[in-house]
């Protein structure tokens, strides 16, 4: 059985490559700040999108996607606007997404899903 945090780099690494195969140029991965992490830093035409990634094995505690708590959600908006003032990029267009992946025992990912605009900043 893979350790937590093996679950949560497979699922990264899953979502990486689900973005690109869909043409999201990726500007980062786990970049990391006081605020917070961010999972996956990318784009696609104008706009800058922070992806938050959430994979489980099970739905014990809820979907993926429902794991979000009112703290997490803030302290990506912060975050994220710190990434951009790190970048110089007050003014770009930017959105929050979440990629919630469910896992089996081998780390398959049978269903992913891609919430676009899931956290309003």
């Amino acid at each position: 059985m893979a350790k937590r945090r093996d679950v949560g780099a497979w699922g990264e690494a899953i979502a990486a490559r689900y973005l690109t195969e869909r043409g999201y140029v990726l500007r980062a991965r786990n970049w990391r700040h006081d605020h917070g992490e961010l999972d996956i830093v990318a784009e696609r035409g104008d706009t800058i999108i922070f992806v938050e990634v959430r994979a489980r094995r099970s739905d014990a505690y809820g979907r993926p996607q429902e794991t979000l708590s009112r703290r997490k959600r803030a302290k990506l908006i912060t975050t994220a606007q710190a990434y951009l003032d790190a970048h110089g990029l007050q003014d770009a267009q930017w959105q929050i997404d979440v990629i919630a992946i469910e896992l089996d025992r081998h780390n398959a990912a049978p269903q992913l899903e891609h919430i676009e605009c899931a956290i309003e900043g």
